[in-house]
């Protein structure tokens, strides 16, 4: 092992034991007390603007000399709203009720055992993730706030802000009597440190990945540690034959522009080839500045429209395109979306209460929408608070992982001297 192999492995390694020795304190810690930790971490942030936006400056000088694209550049950039944002996101965390110790069901049995399930932390978790240094903090809060140790890996693209963000976050830990190795972030950024991360068995009890499909795909690939799976998000609105013209419209322009650097944002529209206002859809789509692909029907109808590959059905833009294709029938589109969809949200409007049903149903994905935006697919907004991403997987999570996904369980047994 070269001297540098050996310096990853050595941070990983005391990075990891400190993290597990601080999960075995911060798991029995009253409510009270994570909370105290979560105010100071909010005041903190306020405290430090200037030294987090010159750190973050410096991630977004390195990012434009990379060439790194303006949807990349917009996730990885911090100003004072987003921190002012972040530190109100704490706050708001601090309002809602702490699941680890919450009975979820009580029952006896014959011979006089009294049974309960509680939820309990699930210990050390581990988050990987690409430019948004946001997730620095949201990801720490919530594994605060659940009794969890959380080890932080983010890209190379936002080492400043995120060693910047970390540094606070101890700092305001160890202010408010809290242990801050409950948070552990690796600097070392290479391809190699994350590989050793993957397979940290003896260390972490989940592996949450954040970012693009190529990245979430690697963790899965490779991982040895239990993963959860967020993010990607190929995310459709179909409109069908009895869509209101207006709200279709309004709909399928917020999907896709509002923010369309963001996993819920559209990036396909299905469109039912007996509706009759296709051209004036792709038409407002582009004078809000989109690029639309399309498949050959799509083309015809309205001008400006580039061909469509077999590609495009299964890419996530993250940025102002979008590929239309017009269908036959809600079976078709439910087909489409589930051939290429990526099980994140997906969206339907129609005035057909039972076309909707049918859509609802037949979608595989973690959020399906009647006549909203897929936009709504957020912690904040289903009421959650905070959340560490979007699980698209079925398996212990699925939808927006606020408090209670950072939770596992346990049963408790209580008897009178009962032996088998």
């Amino acid at each position: 092992m070269t001297n540098l192999q050996t310096t990853q492995a050595d941070e990983l390694k005391i990075k990891g034991k400190k993290a597990k020795e601080a999960a075995a304190v911060v798991g029995g810690l009253p409510t009270s007390l994570k909370n105290e930790a979560l105010k100071a971490i909010s005041q903190g942030l306020l405290n430090q603007v200037p030294a987090i936006l010159d750190a973050n400056r410096a991630d977004l000088e390195a990012g434009r000399a990379a060439g790194l694209s303006a949807s990349l550049l917009d996730r990885l950039m911090l100003d004072d709203a987003r921190i002012q944002a972040m530190a109100d996101a704490l706050i708001d965390l601090t309002d809602l009720a702490d699941p680890v110790g919450q009975v979820l069901e009580e029952w006896e049995r014959p011979n006089g055992l009294k049974l309960s399930t509680v939820r309990v932390p699930l210990g050390v978790v581990g988050i990987i993730y690409e430019a948004r240094p946001n997730v620095t903090v949201d990801a720490a809060a919530l594994c605060l706030k659940t009794g969890n140790a959380v080890i932080l890996r983010g890209s190379s693209s936002a080492i400043h802000s995120n060693t910047a963000l970390v540094n606070v976050i101890r700092e305001s830990l160890g202010s408010a009597g809290f242990p801050e190795d409950a948070v552990q972030l690796i600097e070392d950024t290479s391809r190699e440190t994350a590989a050793r991360l993957f397979r940290m068995d003896d260390v972490l009890d989940v592996l949450i990945p954040r970012g693009s499909a190529k990245l979430i795909r690697t963790v899965v690939d490779n991982a040895t540690v239990p993963v959860i799976e967020t993010g990607a998000g190929n995310c459709h609105v179909y409109i069908d034959e009895s869509a209101e013209k207006e709200m279709a419209i309004r709909i399928s322009v917020n999907a896709k522009t509002q923010r369309p650097s963001v996993c819920n944002a559209a990036e396909k529209i299905l469109i039912h080839q007996n509706w009759p206002y296709t051209a004036e859809l792709i038409a407002a789509l582009q004078w809000e500045g989109v690029v639309v692909h399309g498949d050959d029907n799509a083309v015809k109808l309205a001008d400006g429209v580039l061909v469509a590959t077999d590609q495009d059905w299964g890419l996530e833009y993250l940025d102002l395109e979008v590929a239309v294709k017009v269908v036959s029938s809600t079976e078709e589109a439910i087909s489409h979306i589930n051939a290429y969809g990526t099980r994140h949200s997906e969206a339907i409007v129609t005035a057909s209460i039972p076309e909707a049903s049918k859509f609802q149903l037949g979608v595989d994905a973690a959020a399906v929408y009647h006549n909203a935006s897929t936009r709504f697919t957020d912690g904040f907004e289903f009421g959650f608070g905070a959340e560490l991403g979007i699980s698209t997987q079925k398996l212990h999570a699925r939808g927006p992982m606020g408090l209670p996904a950072l939770t596992s369980v346990k049963t408790l047994i209580s008897g009178t001297g009962q032996c088998k």
